[in-house]
């Protein structure tokens, strides 16, 4: 088979596709790539003559037989033999003297296949493509074959450092042709990964369920067994001889995933030996949200992946009004926070109105990732069992913290006074932004942290390093910053003080004191010293008023409306928003205002305003520096001129945010001035609909959403995707008050 010379890849139709091997995989590989058509001919090799005479008669394939002759005029090969089997099958093909055939297989363990490989071929072939879906059934055989078994699961292909680029493309275009994603990895990490996610489960399940069988009471046993039963050992119903090749073939991986998981259930034994309940609900509370983390988030980023290639987007309809009372989702940086520092603390925090966005959860699954026994989330409901200052532990490995800035920067300056070493990695958006405005006074702080280049994520922080108290005067008003540094002030030598320019959302402060721990704060300056502890307490977690702004703003442009949003936070250095829309002319009131846990709350009533056009205060810009996107849509209903400066802090966030709202107020037919530090916005005037784009910056996208109100055609939003991160449920509360929001998939 190896190659005499290249041939390119042609995209086109190809003439002959033979399939080794007609099992369930086999088969419906071949079902499947038959109905596309891309080959003129589909034939299937089985030794097993009845498998053959069922794949013609079910038209999985054009002809099959029992010989590999038919090989030597084939443009692609598809190896879906056992696994043991599979060295025989390739010293055959070998003996064929094959050229400029395309090959791959299908199997699940790589490092054994391609030793044999090199043993008959003294090379990897350039155009051997090794390959491996991850799709399977309860059920085997060619009779079993789907057309469908592929799409939306990924197929693993593990090409080698010669593999030809057009064998390649090739089957990686066939695999997509079926509806599958197809990514690539070495063949030794492979075979690490299938071991532990797969073959270990398969491996438990087959023996659970022996071990049970071989007792004598196993009639009663099977009687009383329930779902969970069922659900657990359901991959025991896998294809015996299947598993037993693929456990011999990849017996070092398993071995290795097989040890490890010995020790954690021998730990698990000696916790129940010893009613160390702590350990348990440890390990029960972790398993539960990595189970429910498998199959919402890894279900979201196969959704995601899906929706970078074809898009999701907002349809917002003009017209409609705003009425009723509503309660938006839990504030996302108290809810931040309090498992931040219900982590450090001694004890219990209860936590009640907890946002069970993505954000959020990515700060507590760090936290259970370095050890620390949390409860929840449960209709807003979340349990940290504290392990006081110096009771973190290393995470495994990396700590993915999804599209949350404030989880990496926050989380930095925590992780830089530990013992331990760890690394901070993010999504492909967060990988974008700026991290220097922490590493900067961290590193004078004393600590090690390496970034990539322009100082942007993954952040690796390097543990063991004595930190000293300083003072840092911040360049720009950031109250991530501020707070990364107070919390890397808990553990530093002496006192640690942060002087802003400008005041910033102050929740760390307020928070730190609602836990027991000593914090002064002077004007501009605020004040930790390290050698207290923090004490678990309870957090009743206001709504978020950065998610309430989208339906204030709502309700001030949008004719004959009026919403009541409830137990809104209002903490002064939140309420920029606040301000802001009353020296614009809105009608809008505070009710019920009262304190929860240190933070102020109010009911926030808003009417239909006529607006008007002006230059925005200095000194509330940085209270309002979240809201500004969905503000740019109020002022372009005002009538007049709106004036936003010193403002940069909005060039960095999920997108350039002065620069993309400007781009789609211009859609809509808005005058706009964009500034080095902030814009000039034209208001009054008649708006349109169009397509704009979010470039995947949620508050982009919900304010697009709101301009709606006053536009005069529809307004098409691309890539909305990341609007779940921070506001879950926005298009749920949109068609509650009135407003046409809805969202659509397309190519």
């Amino acid at each position: 088979m190896p190659s005499k010379g290249k041939r390119l890849f042609d995209p086109a139709p190809m003439q002959r596709l033979v399939v080794v091997g007609l099992g369930l995989i086999g088969a419906s590989f071949a079902k499947g790539v038959k109905q596309t058509g891309y080959f003129s001919e589909v034939l299937g090799v089985d030794l097993n003559q009845n498998s053959c005479r069922l794949a013609e008669q079910l038209a999985i394939v054009d002809q099959a037989g029992d010989s590999l002759e038919v090989c030597r005029t084939a443009d692609v090969i598809v190896l879906a033999v056992p696994i043991l089997a599979m060295e025989k099958t390739l010293q055959q093909l070998h003996q064929l003297e094959l050229q400029q055939v395309i090959v791959t297989d299908v199997g699940s363990s790589k490092t054994q296949l391609r030793q044999a490989v090199l043993e008959i071929f003294g090379e990897v072939p350039p155009e051997f493509v090794f390959g491996h879906p991850i799709a399977g059934s309860e059920k085997s055989g060619v009779t079993a074959a789907n057309a469908e078994l592929f799409a939306q699961h990924k197929v693993i292909l593990s090409p080698e450092p010669n593999t030809q680029a057009q064998a390649l493309a090739c089957v990686k275009q066939l695999w997509e042709l079926l509806g599958a994603e197809v990514e690539f990895m070495d063949v030794e990490y492979h075979d690490q990964v299938l071991a532990a996610t797969s073959h270990l489960p398969h491996l438990l399940a087959f023996g659970l369920v022996d071990s049970l069988a071989k007792r004598n009471e196993n009639l009663e046993i099977f009687r009383y067994a329930a779902g969970g039963f069922r659900d657990f050992t359901r991959i025991a119903a896998s294809d015996p001889v299947m598993w037993h090749d693929i456990f011999l073939a990849n017996s070092e991986a398993v071995l290795a995933q097989l040890d490890a998981f010995t020790h954690d259930l021998q730990q698990l034994r000696t916790a129940v030996a010893e009613h160390d309940g702590h350990y348990l609900l440890g390990v029960f509370t972790r398993a539960k949200m990595a189970r429910e983390h498998f199959s919402k988030i890894l279900a979201r980023r196969a959704y995601v992946d899906t929706m970078q290639n074809h898009d999701l987007k907002f349809i917002a309809n003009p017209g409609g009004h705003v009425q009723g009372t509503i309660r938006v989702p839990g504030d996302k940086s108290i809810s931040h926070r309090s498992i931040m520092l219900g982590s450090l603390a001694e004890g219990k925090t209860e936590i009640e109105g907890f946002l069970e966005g993505e954000d959020a959860l990515a700060t507590i699954q760090a936290f259970r990732d370095m050890g620390v026994v949390i409860e929840g989330p449960q209709e807003g409901r979340v349990v940290v069992h504290g392990v006081g200052l110096h009771g973190l532990k290393p995470a495994p490995g990396p700590i993915y913290v999804g599209n949350s800035g404030t989880t990496m920067r926050l989380l930095s300056g925590l992780l830089a006074a530990q013992p331990f070493d760890s690394t901070l990695t993010g999504d492909a958006s967060l990988s974008k932004r700026p991290m220097n405005r922490i590493a900067k006074p961290l590193r004078e702080m004393g600590a090690v942290i390496e970034t990539a280049a322009e100082g942007r994520p993954p952040l690796t922080i390097r543990g063991g390093q004595k930190l000293t108290g300083m003072h840092y005067q911040m360049p720009m008003a950031s109250a991530q910053v501020k707070s990364c540094i107070l919390l890397a002030g808990l553990y530093a030598g002496g006192e640690t003080s942060v002087e802003e320019p400008a005041p910033t959302r102050d929740h760390t402060e307020r928070m730190l004191s609602g836990f027991g721990y000593p914090v002064e704060v002077h004007g501009a300056i605020s004040k930790v010293e390290s050698g207290h502890k923090l004490t678990g307490t309870k957090i009743e977690v206001p709504s978020d008023i950065s998610s309430a702004a989208f339906f204030m703003v709502a309700a001030c442009i949008a004719p004959n409306s009026e919403v009541v949003l409830e137990h809104v936070g209002i903490n002064p250095t939140r309420t920029g928003v606040i301000d802001i829309l009353r020296l614009m002319g809105a009608d809008l009131s505070l009710e019920r205002v009262h304190e929860v846990g240190g933070e102020l709350v109010a009911d926030i009533r808003v009417r239909s305003s006529q607006l008007k056009g002006i230059e925005i205060p200095s000194d509330l810009v940085p209270l309002a520096i979240d809201e500004f996107p969905v503000l740019f849509i109020a002022a372009a209903c005002a009538e007049g001129k709106t004036v936003l400066r010193d403002a940069e802090e909005l060039r960095v966030k999920e997108s350039d945010r002065i620069q993309v709202m400007a781009d789609g107020l211009a859609t809509l037919g808005v005058k706009t001035e964009v500034l080095p530090d902030g814009i000039v916005i034209e208001g009054g005037q008649p708006m349109g609909g169009g397509e704009v784009w979010a470039h995947g910056d949620h508050r982009i996208a919900m304010s697009f959403s709101v301009a709606a109100l006053r536009a005069s055609q529809p307004i098409i939003i691309h890539d909305a995707i990341h609007v779940a991160t921070s506001f879950p449920d926005f298009l749920q509360l949109c068609e509650k008050v009135g407003m046409h929001v809805s969202e659509e998939h397309s190519l």
